[in-house]
């Protein structure tokens, strides 16, 4: 039965999908959700450019006198209660470029627009990335908590091999079995885990969350890049889009301001109309002209144009708000990834091989009978803690790498 189920699992493991990181990044980027959302602000930004080169409508007028002649007697001469009819039509002129401002105004909302879907896309990738680093660092911590339960189910059948020759007490065999079942549970929680993170990583890339059959590939990410404090900031300022949109946006306010003030400048109202006067008669036709237009004595379109440069003033505060907040996280991505770099070389360097040379002696000294269980399980323990420890540096090592990337903006093409 036993091996049975290990080969369920093993070709379970062979049906496993394998994941690579740009394979995660490029399936979330076609079919992530709000990334989707978000592009449709481009094509709502094209709609408004549309829009605003429209000019406006002409309007036609036409108007009947539905009145008939009753009395048989009438004559010609005498037309008070004849019909008639007329039409008109109206052009708005407009004035002062109104048109063209509008223009230029839709045209600064769409590159604000494509901008802040770079950073969409910026915060995605971050995301996939971390995702994908959750699901690795599951992933070896699985492997780890599978490695000690094996270690500790070899414990227990050299134990029962003892007992049987009579030289160990039973009561030390149940002490094994009761931390082989302990390590087992870790197994579990550590399945969970991987379930969790691949769900996670799933649901990123737009796809069912179904983690069954599904796996990371490739091993965390390790490389060592020299970084500098300045030039990340420096990157940052240039390439980052949550920036360089609201650069794009003090330069749509400036538009809107001129948009403002040609919407203070009246329109003219030009029109031209023909009237029959009699519907049934051969007499004279007339024609006319007309021009209106309003008197600027009390709007003057103030309130807009204070609001656009009261708008103005407030983006370039954010502005420098923004840059801020960028050069404080540049700061503490840089610390993030110094601090995890040195945890990572000082595990590496000093306590791997020291745990694992404590756990290996106090594993012979157990089986020869000269060291005590609770040592040797103290001795794996720590030997677990210790590896353990070092994949969760390793993973925030690699977090941080990717969010250095993400604050400098490393990636993204403005």
């Amino acid at each position: 039965m036993k091996r049975t189920f290990t080969l369920l699992l093993f070709a379970a493991a062979l049906r496993a999908e394998p994941i690579t990181l740009d394979q995660a990044v490029k399936e979330a980027v076609d079919k992530n959700l709000n990334l989707l959302a978000e592009k449709y602000n481009v094509s709502i930004a094209d709609a408004r450019i549309l829009q605003a080169g429209l000019r406006p409508n002409p309007v036609f007028s036409y108007a009947q006198d539905a009145q008939y002649l009753f009395n048989r007697g009438l004559t010609r001469g005498d037309l008070s209660n004849a019909p008639s009819w007329s039409t008109r039509v109206d052009f708005v002129l407009e004035r002062g470029g109104k048109r063209e401002r509008r223009v230029e105004v839709a045209q600064a909302q769409k590159s604000v627009a494509e901008l802040q879907l770079l950073n969409t896309l910026r915060q995605l990738r971050l995301d996939v990335q971390s995702a994908f680093v959750d699901a690795q660092a599951a992933r070896d911590s699985l492997t780890l908590a599978k490695d000690n339960l094996q270690k500790m189910q070899e414990v227990v059948a050299v134990n029962e091999a003892r007992v049987k020759s009579g030289d160990l007490a039973e009561v030390e065999v149940m002490r094994t079995r009761l931390a082989a079942q302990q390590f087992e549970n870790l197994v579990r929680q550590a399945e969970l885990r991987v379930r969790t993170s691949l769900t996670r990583l799933l649901l990123l890339m737009g796809r069912p969350p179904t983690p069954d059959g599904v796996e990371v590939a490739g091993p965390l990410r390790e490389d060592h890049p020299a970084v500098v404090l300045d030039e990340v900031r420096v990157t940052a300022f240039e390439h980052r889009p949550d920036l360089l949109a609201l650069t794009r946006d003090q330069a749509r306010s400036q538009a809107d301001i001129r948009l403002q003030i040609a919407q203070s400048k009246v329109d003219f109202d030009v029109g031209v109309a023909y009237e029959n006067p009699y519907g049934y008669g051969g007499y004279a036709h007339s024609m006319g002209f007309f021009f209106s237009s309003p008197i600027p004595i009390w709007n003057r379109n103030q309130g807009e144009i204070e609001r656009a440069k009261r708008e103005q003033m407030q983006i370039e505060t954010r502005v420098r708000a923004m840059q801020a907040q960028i050069g404080s996280e540049a700061q503490t991505a840089y610390e993030q990834y110094s601090t995890s770099r040195n945890l990572v070389d000082r595990i590496e360097q000093n306590m791997l091989a020291q745990a694992l040379q404590v756990r290996d002696a106090t594993e012979y000294s157990y089986l020869r009978g000269e060291a005590t269980f609770v040592e040797f399980l103290d001795a794996e323990r720590a030997l677990n803690d210790t590896v353990q420890s070092y994949n969760d540096a390793r993973a925030e090592y690699a977090r941080n790498l990717y969010l250095l990337e993400a604050v400098s903006g490393q990636g993204v093409n403005p």
